[in-house]
């Protein structure tokens, strides 16, 4: 295998957490760049680390499994 096949499979299967966060919470940068919405969606590791935010839980899915990753909601 190669380096490059060895990466690509780091994420297969890893386990994101997937919970909204209210804008009001996020750092002033953050927040303007909502435009206007009161809640984002945070893609989270195992580890808690964020790895993404976007504007809605669908594509929150999306794009963690176009990551092969296995998203998880949290309420």
């Amino acid at each position: 295998m190669t380096n490059e096949h060895n990466a690509m499979n780091l994420n297969a299967g890893r386990i994101v957490y997937i919970r909204p966060i209210a804008v009001a919470d996020l750092p002033d940068a953050l927040r303007e760049k909502a435009h206007g919405l009161e809640t984002l969606y945070a893609i989270g590791s195992e580890t808690g680390e964020r790895l993404a935010l976007v504007r809605d839980r669908d594509l929150a899915f999306v794009v963690a499994r176009q990551n092969d990753m296995t998203p998880v909601s949290v309420h």
